[in-house]
Order: structure tokens, then C-alpha cells, then sequence
């Protein structure tokens, strides 16, 4: 039986052929083509990739479609594509470092990339769908700069590891989410996304040394190039709201980069923010209290009381709260850490993709499942599935 897709072989290919253009704008561009046929963009997309009428490097579309040379030095280039107004971050594998910083230059390529990369998105009209859900992806604990060796710590961790995971992870929950009529997603960002917070020290917020990979403005870049993908990837099946939570390694950036990424995204209709600077963050879908922090604050005990105080009104109209923790990258890191059920309210710690590093290795730290995890939420039945992506 042939798929309802396949009768758009021949426009797709021609497409990649004249215009350049990946699966996913080729899939967004059908789908606005053809509206009554009520394509589901992230689904085409997948299926085109499966059947390869388009190759899946993002890389190689952006390069091509933009002329991009590796062969100059450049390290990072924001790629908006036309169609959709969406952007991608492409990274020049052949990049050679130089130790010279010009700082006032990063300054102005930063502000001019942030005035010309804010695409104007009128709010999408969605299928009303039965039987909705929610899904709840959260990247925690991702480390972006954090450095660990088969030498150091019998373990490979840096700045590449790092993205590959929190990209293809991320592809991977949102697959295994299809199932469900997904009508709203929660992406939660923050949570030690940056693995320090003073460039010339290499430490944390509080000033803890660190075995660091790369410079600090590349690695933020970065983290906001995959933030930014990941956040257009999600736009084009829900309406995402996008929460932060601050984290004791990069308090600061971490902020910032919340702060930046909002300021990408102002002119889309389809996205809203919540990145104040609040530890503890909630929010609400049908029955459901969703509480989102970093978890190097109270003891997870207190969480259940402080959550009925600081947000009495999502308490009061809710059947169904959950708190989600991160910090320790663990399930169960001591007894008084781990996650229960507690009167009124689930909470619990969430796994983190990032690797060991040497200090953690050195204490024994070492064992636990490194993975993405997401969850879905009926709003009338509380929370109905988890996922996790294991690596």
C-alpha cells in the first residue's frame, strides 16, 4: 500500500534539485501548497529523509544554498532560509582556531546576527485535534564546553558531543512522542545549558574550576544556534512554550542566552517565553501543575509546600502537579534526592546527556544512564507516558 505521501515524490525532487532545499522546508512547503490535504509537516519531513529523495544534512543545504565556503576561516554562520523564515546554525568543519580575540568585533557580529535573524512568523492555524496532549522536552544538564577524556575520566565529552546529543535526542523524543495528538509543548532550557560562567577563570558562577572545551562566545553561540533549531523544529508541530530555569554553573549567561533567544523569537506568534529570573517556575495545562527548577535550591521535600504557596491559584485548579528537578543528572543520588510521591504532588530529578568529567570520576561519581528524557500529559489524566532516549 503506498503511502499518501508518495504522490509528491516528483515535486520534492525537483524542489531539492532547483532550490537547494532540505526536507523539512521542502516538507513546510508542501504542506502550505497543499493545504487541504492537511499534511503533517514533521512526518513528511521524517518520510522524505527515510525514502532519500533529499539528503539529511542540514550542513549541506545551508552551504549550499548560501555559498558557503569551508575553505575560508570561518567557525559559525547563522543560515536564514526564505521560505520559511526559519534559521540554521551551520558549523565549518575546517576551521582553524586562532588565539587573537577581538572582543568588540564578537560585539557587533552578536548584535548584527540578532537584528537580521528574527524571522516574522504569523500565528500557524493547527488541526484541532482529539484526544490532545502535551509534551514536555527537557534537555537537562547539557554542559556545553564541559571537556572529559577516555584519559581523564574513561569517558568522551565535548562541545561536539554536546550538540549531536541534544539535536538527534531531541528528534528522537519528538518521534516517539508522533502517537500522541500532541497540541502544546513545553521546552525547558536553562539548567546548566553553559558549563561556566567566567571566561578568564574557566569556573562556575560560584567560582568552581573547570575542565573546559572551546572559547566561551563560541560556546554560547552555539548553545544559542541549538536552542534556536530546536525551538523552529518544535513551532512546526505545536505551540511552544519556551521556560528557563537558572542553574548554578552559568547563572549568568544562562540568562543571557535565555534573554537572546527570546529576543530571536519576539516576532513569532507561535512561541511565548517565560525567562524571567525565578527559580522555581510554573505553569499549567488542562488539570495539570507543572513545576519546573534547576534543583541546587531547597530540599525536595519542601517542594510540594513551597509550589501550594508561590503558585496557590495553578494549585487550587489542578488534580495532578509535578515537579521536575535537574542538577544531579541522576534518579537517585541520596536518599533525601531521590524522586517520590509526596501529598499532592510527584517530583523527581531528571537524566542528563552530558558526560563525566574528571573531578566526578575521581570521586566516584560515575554509573548513571546519560539520556534525554520528555514526558506527555493528558489534561485530564495527568502525566500518561515517559520517553527516554538513552545514549
Amino acid at each position: 500500500m503506498k503511502s499518501k505521501y508518495s504522490k509528491y515524490e516528483k515535486e520534492v525532487r525537483s524542489m531539492r534539485e532547483d532550490t537547494g532545499h532540505g526536507s523539512d522546508t521542502i516538507a513546510q512547503t508542501i504542506s502550505s501548497k497543499y493545504p487541504e490535504d492537511e499534511i503533517n509537516v514533521h512526518t513528511f519531513a521524517r518520510y522524505i529523509r527515510k525514502k532519500g529523495w533529499v539528503r539529511p544534512s542540514i550542513v549541506d543545504e545551508s552551504m549550499h544554498r548560501n555559498n558557503l565556503n569551508p575553505s575560508e576561516n570561518w567557525k559559525l554562520s547563522w543560515v536564514k532560509d526564505k521560505v520559511t523564515g526559519t534559521s540554521t546554525l551551520v558549523v565549518n568543519p575546517d576551521y582553524k582556531h586562532t588565539e587573537s580575540v577581538d572582543y568588540e568585533q564578537i560585539r557587533s557580529e552578536m548584535i548584527s546576527e540578532m537584528k537580521k535573524l528574527s524571522p516574522k512568523v504569523d500565528k500557524y492555524k493547527r488541526k484541532n485535534n482529539k484526544d490532545s496532549h502535551c509534551l514536555v522536552l527537557d534537555i537537562a544538564d547539557l554542559h556545553i564546553g564541559k571537556l572529559a577524556t577516555k584519559d581523564g575520566s574513561n569517558d568522551n565529552y565535548n562541545v561536539d558531543v554536546a550538540i549531536d546529543r541534544a539535536i538527534k535526542g531531541s528528534i528522537q523524543l519528538i518521534d516517539k512522542s508522533e502517537p500522541y495528538n500532541i497540541d502544546k509543548i513545553f521546552f525547558i532550557i536553562g539548567n546548566d545549558v553553559l558549563h561556566i560562567d567566567n571566561a578568564k577563570t574557566r569556573t562556575t558562577t560560584s567560582g568552581t574550576p573547570q575542565d573546559t572545551d572551546g572559547m566561551w562566545y563560541d560556546n554560547f553561540k552555539i548553545a544559542r544556534g541549538v536552542y534556536c533549531h530546536i525551538i523552529n523544529m518544535l513551532s512546526t508541530i505545536a505551540d511552544v512554550e519556551v521556560i528557563h530555569c537558572p542553574s548554578n554553573h552559568d547563572y549568568m549567561t544562562g540568562f543571557m542566552l535565555a534573554d537572546a533567544v527570546h529576543c530571536y523569537f519576539h516576532n513569532n506568534k507561535n512561541i511565548t517565553f517565560n525567562v524571567d529570573n525565578n527559580h522555581r517556575k510554573y505553569t499549567k495545562y488542562g488539570k495539570n501543575m507543572l513545576m519546573f527548577s534547576h534543583g541546587d535550591g531547597c530540599k525536595i521535600d519542601q517542594i510540594p509546600y513551597l509550589s501550594a504557596h508561590e503558585s496557590s491559584q495553578i494549585w487550587y485548579e489542578t488534580k495532578y502537579r509535578y515537579g521536575y528537578l535537574h542538577h544531579i543528572h541522576h534518579k537517585d543520588y541520596f536518599k533525601f534526592r531521590s524522586g517520590k510521591d509526596y501529598i499532592g504532588m510527584t517530583v523527581e530529578y531528571l537524566r542528563s546527556p552530558s558526560g563525566t568529567d574528571r573531578w566526578h570520576a575521581d570521586n566516584g561519581y560515575t554509573g548513571a544512564k546519560v539520556a534525554l528524557e520528555a514526558f506527555i500529559h493528558h489534561p485530564e489524566n495527568g502525566q500518561v507516558c515517559r520517553l527516554t532516549h538513552n545514549f
